[in-house]
């Protein structure tokens, strides 16, 4: 690895630990409320705040972190699906289907309006979120094992 790519990695890794301190702010709050069939309007807007930090967090990791680590272990790019299959591998994520499962979510995130399918996600939304506090805790393992302790 070289210079560039250890001062690219390292503030991936600072914009992941940042973008965790926001999830893990909004997942407290949304826990706290829990999963309801109906939610107040001040609720909907912490669980707004959870779901779009949620779906920013994954795409860092699998559009910014998961990619970087790829290219400095020389790994062809691929698809989405290729990256978590590879992180699955590497020890990054659990489960490489659950992640994919993750992804879709934030696909439904980004495009769906129904207020009924609304509220599912953000019941899976608070289940799944602890999945990405995992994947930050092992990436950073990986890359300061890895990498940034050479």
């Amino acid at each position: 690895m070289n210079n560039k790519q250890r001062q690219v990695l390292e503030d991936e890794l600072a914009l992941m630990a940042n973008s965790q301190d926001v999830l893990r702010y909004s997942y407290d709050k949304c826990s706290k409320i829990g999963k309801a069939g109906f939610y107040e309007p001040d609720q909907l807007e912490l669980f707004e705040s959870l779901t779009s930090r949620f779906a920013r967090t994954s795409d860092l990791l699998t559009q910014k972190i998961f990619r970087l680590i790829d290219k400095i272990d020389l790994e062809d790019e691929g698809s989405v699906r290729d990256r978590i299959n590879r992180a699955e591998k590497k020890g990054l994520i659990d489960n490489a289907e659950a992640f994919i499962f993750i992804r879709e979510l934030r696909n439904r995130i980004t495009h769906e309006y129904i207020p009924d399918a609304i509220q599912v996600i953000f019941h899976q939304v608070l289940e799944n979120t602890p999945i990405l506090f995992k994947t930050i805790k092992n990436v950073d393992l990986y890359c300061r094992t890895n990498y940034l302790f050479e």
